[in-house]
């Protein structure tokens, strides 16, 4: 599962949801198996902390507001291939499993399941007693009915792919759901998260596409919506039903602030709880006592990556050696440096170093211009003319990428990488789009040459959505239209195989190949630098982030900002 990265910071909204686990082209960063902790200089302050004498106790009210750089695109999850829709819809919309603060698979929807006949077979028993946001009863027939939605042709979802592997499913009772698969499928328990779970008693008999939903979700999530103004803000209040008790915090209020210098100055006026900082604004705008005292600040290396890719069916980019010529002209170490002030590592593919399934070894790109140009050379690409631009059949080398609004650290990336291309003859224009119109109308249609943007990637190595050639389609996930024929396998076989050590081997060789052919420039992984007021309570640092139980965040009482009857600014 995919959803698209317009931000270079970690939005920490809750990550219950696995839909913002396996991979996501999206707003934001997903969370970070290399675990997080709160920042050393203001451990001083949390040591309200260490002892339950001291701390407060649980109070219910208050309202949260997050700042977030783009405003969603669609609730309903299915539909939906940006973080900043998923985000929101994850705290409306559960799943059938999610991940314990300890990455470790547990119900959500479903209270158990039994995989039998070899990894073919899966039994969920389904709670009782859930209802929908309006009321409904929730039961197996809801499963059946997102299954059955998000297999249909007819319905305009990156995410089918998963569940076509399933050649039988079943509502047995209202409480027991079953599915059958044709062949084995290693992520087939991982994919049931909140893609396939929707209110048939709203949604049959009607376009999914043009239904209300997708701006007036119903859920069984924690919180039900309430408002969506566009490019203003999305406000969800708690559900007093949630079957894993009522949320402390009342009103959950996501505001769409373009710009992150303005979003910061929203942070230190008071008319923002939480937001992901810039490593600028990490490390040297938020250090006086002012910030000590009324927040707490978060660092950990995300899991995610940002990337230069390129559109493989312009002329310029189908040549790998043109790729390489760039990866080797490009200086990530000066783009941690400068840009990243540190706060990250260099990127050498699709995975964070330190998962199980990365590979150390594969081929590197370190700064080397004299190499590049060699490259380029055998390309065909020269300066013949003397303007200091190469050329090729009297065309110069020259081409726009394109990023998000709102982003100044994947902006000033970019100015670092035309830099770089300028030395050795390329010219680099650097164009920047609102998120939504950059995804709805380049990205999707594949009207660009080369991008800027991200992946939130996870715990799950499958990649088939990114990287299969099947995925190349407009609106599809592989939208640089990569193809080759052994990833192609590789992906096919990663997915049937079981054995650990087995995929290992798989995804290792499938490491090496993106790094040979480049279809990105793999840049970095940036580190998640999440800020939250210190009024907040209950966020228990693990190694999945800080956000899996936002619901169980809470406000002392003497400490909330707003009573039941007021919202946030």
């Amino acid at each position: 599962m995919a959803d698209r990265d317009g931000d270079s910071r970690q939005r920490f909204l809750p990550k219950h949801n696995l839909s913002l686990f396996f991979l996501c082209l999206s707003l934001s960063l997903s969370v970070s198996l290399g675990g997080c902790s709160e920042d050393k200089r203001t451990e001083t302050k949390s040591q309200r902390d260490e002892s339950a004498a001291s701390h407060p106790q649980p109070a219910y009210g208050d309202t949260l507001v997050e700042g977030s750089i783009g405003d969603a695109t669609n609730l309903i999850p299915m539909l939906a291939s940006d973080s900043a829709s998923h985000n929101i819809s994850g705290l409306i919309i559960n799943g059938l499993v999610k991940y314990d603060k300890d990455v470790k698979l547990v119900g959500d929807l479903a209270e158990s399941w039994e995989v039998s006949q070899g990894g073919l077979q899966i039994t969920f028993k389904l709670r009782r007693g859930v209802t929908w946001h309006d009321g409904h009863p929730f039961t197996a027939r809801d499963v059946l009915f997102g299954f059955q939605t998000i297999t249909n042709p007819n319905t305009p979802t990156a995410y089918a792919e998963d569940f076509r592997q399933v050649k039988k499913a079943e509502a047995l009772d209202d409480y027991t759901f079953q599915v059958v698969y044709e062949k084995p499928f290693a992520p087939a328990l991982t994919s049931w998260g909140n893609l396939v779970v929707l209110p048939k008693h709203l949604l049959e008999g009607k376009d999914i596409a043009k239904s209300e939903l997708g701006r007036k979700p119903v859920g069984t999530g924690p919180y039900r919506f309430r408002e969506w103004i566009s490019r203003d803000r999305v406000i969800l209040e708690a559900n007093p039903n949630y079957f894993e008790g009522r949320p402390y915090i009342d009103r959950y209020v996501t505001r769409v602030i373009p710009d992150l210098a303005t979003m910061f100055l929203e942070l230190k006026a008071g008319g923002l709880d939480l937001m992901g900082l810039t490593p600028i604004q990490y490390k040297r705008q938020t250090g006086d006592r002012f910030f000590q005292q009324s927040y707490h600040k978060y660092r950990y290396l995300a899991n995610a990556y940002t990337y230069l890719g390129y559109n493989l069916l312009d002329p310029k980019f189908k040549d790998k050696r043109v790729r390489q010529a760039l990866s080797y002209a490009i200086d990530k170490e000066e783009i941690i440096k400068v840009v990243l002030l540190g706060l990250g590592v260099a990127a050498t593919g699709p995975y964070k170093p330190g998962l199980w399934f990365y590979n150390p070894d594969v081929k590197k790109y370190p700064f080397n211009p004299a190499k590049a140009l060699a490259l380029l050379k055998e390309a065909g690409w020269e300066d013949r003319n003397g303007d200091g631009i190469l050329d090729k059949d009297q065309e110069p080398f020259e081409f726009t990428v394109m990023t998000n609004e709102g982003n100044p650290v994947r902006q000033r990336t970019a100015v670092v990488i035309q830099e770089r291309l300028k030395k050795i003859g390329i010219r680099m224009k650097i164009r920047v789009i609102e998120w939504s119109a950059f995804i709805n109308e380049f990205i999707d249609k594949k009207d660009f040459e080369a991008t800027i943007l991200g992946w939130t990637t996870g715990f799950e190595p499958d990649q088939y959505d990114i990287w299969h050639s099947s995925k190349t389609g407009k609106k599809e996930l592989n939208f640089i239209s990569f193809k080759n024929s052994e990833v192609d396998e590789l992906l096919e076989k990663g997915r049937r195989t079981f054995d650990q050590e087995e995929r290992k081997a798989i995804y290792s060789r499938l490491q090496e190949i993106l790094a040979e052919e480049q279809p990105y420039t793999f840049l970095y992984v940036p580190e998640a630098l999440p800020i939250v007021h210190s009024r907040v309570y209950g966020i228990e640092p693990s190694p999945l982030g800080i956000s899996y139980n936002l619901h169980r965040w809470y406000v002392p009482q003497g400490l909330q900002r707003y009573d039941r009857t007021e919202l946030a600014p």
